[in-house]
């Protein structure tokens, strides 16, 4: 749960004044008509981690040219620490990944951040609580008396207590303890925590293959109110504003990626390892492979368009958020997301 952070002030400032050289195209896709020597438009996503299998869509349309096709000339680039977002709300990426928890705070200010959810890459929140199994921690309650490793995040430990309390725990009780892990199905296996919160389709998977017999929550199936979107791509509002049909075209060739590799998964693993130029998957092959067969029944799950923002869940979410008190200010229903940029 690498992600449960929040863009201080300051390093928003920061993020502005220090542009990333990656992102050189932005200006030109800015001017209307303006495109590469090969007459297509650059676009440029930032990624929120190192590539995974969160993000094989785009490579896929990468490499089997839907990109092209839709005359854009995508670049996908990796983010400063926690910049994403702050990136393309200050333009230099016309589209970014994020997830809804986080960006709670780039909309709950007196001037929101200039951003907009434009598709869900997943369909639902596949994240939760992995333990050993057999030691009764298969439910909130029995993390009681035990440890759990806490990035200490604020929102986090409000979904942590609300969840215990839920199942009829006493959320005082379980003992928390900082995260400092590196491998997390290793830590399991040594005893080094008893809890620790991930998404199946990275960690639990991960878990499986190196053999380390678990149990499994997730937050969801505890209280419908945590089936938030996380992950999610983000567009510039100006960008949007400006450029509606190529924001259009890059959504539709980014949502015949996710289309591919729900049919294709072991396929779009092979893109998604080959495309990724930053080293980090090396060695992941099997990972990957088997997240990915994991992750071609989340992308759409049970809904029948790919990238859909369900509103009802999205504002559930932030009500919810406002009500317990964990945003600055109350943020509006219906605010910062669009379906219209899908196709229909």
């Amino acid at each position: 749960m690498k992600n449960v952070k929040w863009i201080s002030a300051a390093a928003f400032a920061l993020l502005l004044a220090c542009p990333l050289a990656a992102c050189g195209k932005q200006e030109q896709a800015q001017k209307e008509g303006e495109g590469t020597d090969a007459g297509l438009t650059p676009v440029t996503i930032c990624l929120d981690w190192t590539p995974n299998t969160n993000h094989t869509g785009l490579y896929v349309a990468a490499a089997n040219g839907y990109f092209e096709e839709a005359g854009l000339d995508v670049d996908i680039v990796q983010p400063p620490e926690d910049g994403a977002t702050a990136i393309c709300a200050a333009g230099q990426a016309e589209f970014a990944i994020a997830v809804q928890d986080n960006l709670a705070a780039a909309f709950a200010r007196t001037e929101p951040m200039g951003v907009t959810a434009v598709a869900a890459l997943l369909q639902h929140n596949t994240s939760g609580i992995i333990s050993r199994a057999g030691e009764g921690m298969d439910t909130p309650k029995g993390l009681e008396g035990r440890r759990y490793s806490t990035y200490n995040g604020v929102i986090e430990l409000a979904i942590m207590k609300q969840v215990v309390e839920t199942d009829g725990g006493d959320f005082d009780q379980v003992q928390l303890i900082p995260y400092s892990l590196e491998d997390e199905a290793g830590a399991l296996k040594e005893g080094l925590t008893d809890s620790i919160w991930v998404y199946y389709g990275w960690g639990g998977i991960n878990a499986q293959l190196e053999g380390v017999d678990f149990d499994y929550f997730y937050f969801k199936d505890i209280d419908p109110v945590f089936d938030y979107y996380t992950p999610v791509i983000i567009a510039n509002n100006d960008f949007l504003a400006q450029h509606p049909d190529t924001a259009k075209a890059f959504l539709s060739a980014v949502a015949q990626g996710y289309e591919y590799a729900i049919e294709n998964p072991e396929e779009a693993a092979s893109m998604l390892i080959e495309g990724d130029s930053t080293g980090a998957l090396a060695g992941m092959e099997d990972l990957i492979t088997e997240s990915q067969k994991w992750m071609a029944g989340q992308y759409k799950a049970e809904v029948d368009q790919w990238g859909r923002i369900d509103p009802e869940r999205w504002n559930a979410f932030y009500n919810w958020l406002s009500e317990n008190g964990l945003v600055d200010m109350p943020i509006p229903e219906n605010t910062g997301f669009s379906n219209e940029y899908l196709a229909p």
